[in-house]
C-alpha cells in the first residue's frame, strides 16, 4: 500500500524543491510538505546539512584553487564560512583570503574579525579566528 500511496502522491502533489505557499497559504516544499505544521525531521536536517557542507566545499574548491594546500582545519573555515554566507560573500574578504593563501594565518584571523560578518556572527567568528590562525580544530577556548 505504502508504495502505491507514495506514488499517487507524487502525482497529485507535485515536486517543488524551493518552499512555496500551498493552496491554503501554508509554507511547503518537497512533495506536499507543509513546513508550519511539521517543521522537518532530525533526519531531514542532517540530511541537508550534509548536503549543504558538500555543496560549500565545492564552491571553495573550485574558486581558490590554492585551498588544496590548506590543513583541514583551516579548509573547515572556509567552508564554514562559505556554508553560513554564500561563496560570492565569501569571495569578498580578498585581504583574508590573500593572507591565507600566503599562508599568513595571524593575519587572514584578524582580517576575518574585522568585518561586518564577525559582528553579525560573534563568537562563531572569534572560533573561526582561532582555528584559522592556529590550524588546530579545537584550540584553547573553542568549543567540542
Amino acid at each position: 500500500m505504502i508504495e502505491k500511496l507514495t506514488e499517487r502522491l507524487r502525482q497529485s502533489e507535485g515536486l517543488s524543491f524551493v518552499p512555496y505557499k500551498c493552496p491554503a497559504g501554508y509554507l511547503t516544499i518537497g512533495y506536499g510538505h507543509n513546513l508550519e505544521a511539521n517543521g522537518i525531521s532530525l533526519e531531514a536536517a542532517e540530511l541537508l546539512l550534509r548536503q549543504d557542507i558538500e555543496i560549500a566545499l565545492k564552491q571553495v574548491k573550485n574558486a581558490f584553487a590554492w585551498c588544496s594546500q590548506l590543513d583541514e582545519a583551516r579548509m573547515s573555515v572556509l567552508v564554514d564560512m562559505c556554508f553560513n554566507m554564500g561563496i560570492t560573500r565569501l569571495c569578498g574578504f580578498k585581504k583574508m583570503l590573500s593572507a591565507v593563501e600566503a599562508g599568513d594565518y595571524k593575519t587572514a584571523a584578524k582580517e576575518m574579525l574585522n568585518s561586518k560578518w564577525a559582528r553579525q556572527v560573534k563568537g562563531r567568528a572569534v572560533e573561526l579566528g582561532k582555528i584559522m590562525e592556529t590550524g588546530e580544530w579545537y584550540p584553547e577556548g573553542a568549543k567540542k
